[in-house]
């Protein structure tokens, strides 16, 4: 089960870009300190302390490196059509990603990537690529009317900004609808605008599911208290490639129902054009 605290950052056992040479503040300079083993795939990467979430790396980074890691270790693969990522223990500053091929079929290939840290897995996502094909059924989900994103307002006010989880920082995310976390809000409801901050990484699947989970659980509008969430798992299914204009992305998290203190939200993601990108769901466990 991975721990995040919105609004209450801890740095924990990561290490800041600064106590690293190099600069690793972009995903894709990130995915470059991948190093394989040379045992079936497995690899090791660092991650700063600008990725992280509370006493874990951020969820949607683990996800967009084992993704990566998948390509890599089977290349030629068609393009992604489904993720399932299962949040176990919490993501070291150097995890150890392990792929495996569950299965090879003629349209339809299966991986799993497997994350440990401290020989102790924290993490197992499965990923199916699915070759194109024609059909008659062809269901277009357009996104909801938007203003650009420099129209709408800062998802985080400026007095909040020390506030937030460390890898927060790493994405410019504009409010289009909804309310902010601790709002008390009579709906778990978030819309709103993201993309990643560095240039160089709003390209391309990992990419795109690196940034797909950064908005907070939809619970957390109806906090009226400061108190700790938990992703449990996460589910996306990929209807279009993640293309867009300018990195932007237009994400919806919406809370389905909530009781025995576990959360299910639905979350949609469409490009600039509209066009659906995304479909998917996410288990929350709540301790307020």
């Amino acid at each position: 089960m991975q721990f995040l605290q919105w609004l209450l950052p801890s740095r924990g056992h990561f290490k800041t870009v600064s106590d690293q040479a190099g600069d690793l503040a972009g995903f894709s300079r990130l995915v470059k300190t991948l190093k394989s083993s040379g045992e079936e795939g497995t690899s090791q990467c660092f991650i700063p302390g600008e990725w992280c979430q509370g006493r874990t790396a951020y969820g949607g980074l683990t996800a967009g490196l084992s993704l990566e890691v998948a390509r890599t270790a089977f290349p030629q693969l068609p393009p992604l059509r489904s993720a399932t990522i299962n949040f176990i223990g919490p993501v070291g500053p150097e995890p150890v990603f392990i792929p495996k091929l569950l299965r090879k079929g003629k349209n339809v290939t299966s991986i799993q990537v497997e994350v440990y840290t401290d020989e102790k897995m924290v993490g197992s996502s499965v990923f199916i690529f699915g070759a194109a094909r024609e059909s008659h059924i062809n269901v277009a989900l357009d996104g909801p009317e938007a203003a650009s994103p420099d129209e709408v307002e800062d998802f985080v006010p400026e007095q909040f900004l020390s506030m937030l989880p460390v890898f927060f920082q790493n994405f410019q995310t504009q409010l289009i609808e909804g309310a902010r976390p601790l709002s008390g809000s009579d709906e778990g409801y978030i819309r709103a605008w993201s993309r990643h901050k560095d240039v160089m990484s709003r390209q391309g699947e990992a990419s795109f599911l690196a940034l797909a989970d950064v908005l907070p659980p939809a619970a957390m509008p109806m906090f009226k208290k400061i108190g700790p969430v938990s992703s449990v798992n996460w589910m996306l299914n990929i209807i279009n490639e993640p293309i867009t204009q300018d990195g932007w992305y237009q994400i919806e998290s919406r809370q389905a129902a909530a009781n025995n203190g576990y959360s299910s939200q639905g979350m949609r993601f469409w490009n600039r054009d509209g066009t659906l990108i995304a479909d998917g769901m996410q288990c929350v466990a709540i301790f307020i």
